[in-house]
């Protein structure tokens, strides 16, 4: 039977004829066997005084093969391609895949992709661009799925600059997950009574947000806060829509209360984001958690400690009011957007 062939770019071939296989049998008779690489493709065997004869230049292009020489005793021929002694891969350059004309990976030295939704106000815009941040607003799940390919930082919601439907806020919030960008959901807490709240429950934006493991279980927020009458109003309210929270009092004791619940959803205070050191925020990217968890953060500048006797007590309630947008609060904002949107 005619020997199996294969052909070996890059290698200089018999006769002259580019082209034309190489036998792998006659390869594999050198009894040694031989490295094709790029460095020796077109390179002659050694000669009895050890020295080789060049034959051609490297090819600048092409891939390496490792071919093996029969085994002892082995019948006349050559081996299956996938067998012992058959042609195995040993080099095998990258070849440069198209890039998207419209969406290009862009230079870790250029200002870095950031989907928004809605269009960031003057002084956010302006403390996003101060820190590299190019903001690129998203209005659907399909232009976030378009967006991906640049590698954006992360997604920035603010649903109090802009109204957003639950659905939406949902839909925004699988695409970023399921690209892996981490999502950060900025809110303002205020108190009222239940009718002056009606239809402003935070809890209907973080059930929007929170992730299930499965239809069988209840998404496991982790809610870090001081104050024991707000911690008190939230987890009375993310209760009440079938979530099950964890309370930490300070960024450090989320850590170890976060290792043993593995939370869905992150809710806290601003102002208690650790801005130097480790914090949750870290852990959850050193547990590769940081891309699957978004982060709720909220101010709560309009509840005074006077209001807070009235707010444990029941007789008025939390609501989603305007953020605050004084420059404290912009920076530790634009601080988290640059401590999630970290390589």
């Amino acid at each position: 039977a005619a020997p199996e062939q294969v052909a070996l770019p890059g290698a200089r071939q018999p006769q002259d004829a580019p082209g034309q296989p190489i036998s792998v049998r006659a390869l594999g008779t050198l009894g040694q066997g031989v490295a094709l690489d790029p460095d020796a493709v077109g390179a002659a065997p050694a000669t009895g005084s050890g020295r080789r004869r060049k034959l051609a230049e490297p090819a600048p292009q092409g891939r390496a093969f490792a071919i093996g020489a029969p085994e002892a005793g082995a019948a006349e021929g050559p081996e299956p391609l996938d067998g012992p002694g058959g042609a195995v891969e040993v080099v095998n350059r990258p070849v440069p895949q198209p890039l998207d004309d419209e969406l290009p990976p862009e230079p870790l030295d250029n200002p870095r992709r950031l989907l928004v939704w809605p269009a960031p106000d003057v002084q956010t815009q302006a403390a996003l661009s101060e820190r590299g941040y190019r903001p690129v607003i998203v209005h659907s799940r399909e232009e976030v799925d378009a967006q991906i390919a640049a590698f954006p930082a992360a997604l920035f919601v603010d649903p109090l600059t802009g109204p957003i439907t639950r659905t939406a806020l949902q839909s925004l919030r699988q695409a970023a997950v399921a690209a892996e960008v981490p999502v950060l959901v900025t809110a303002g807490l205020g108190h009222a009574t239940r009718e002056a709240a009606y239809g402003a429950d935070p809890a209907v934006l973080l059930k929007a947000l929170a992730p299930r493991d499965s239809e069988q279980h209840p998404s496991r927020v982790l809610l870090i806060e001081e104050k024991d009458e707000i911690a008190a109003a939230l987890t009375a309210a993310l209760e009440r829509r079938g979530m099950q929270v964890a309370r930490a009092g300070a960024d450090t004791d989320a850590v170890e209360l976060a290792t043993r619940t593995r939370p869905n959803l992150v809710v806290m205070d601003l102002m208690q984001v650790r801005r130097r050191r480790a914090g949750i925020v870290d852990w959850l990217r050193a547990g590769g958690q940081l891309n699957r968890t978004p982060l709720v953060v909220y101010t709560a500048d309009s509840i005074t400690a006077g209001d807070l006797p009235r707010l444990g007590s029941g007789e008025s309630v939390l609501y989603l009011s305007e953020r605050s947008t004084t420059a404290e609060v912009q920076g530790r904002i634009v601080d988290l957007l640059a401590k999630i949107g970290t390589n």
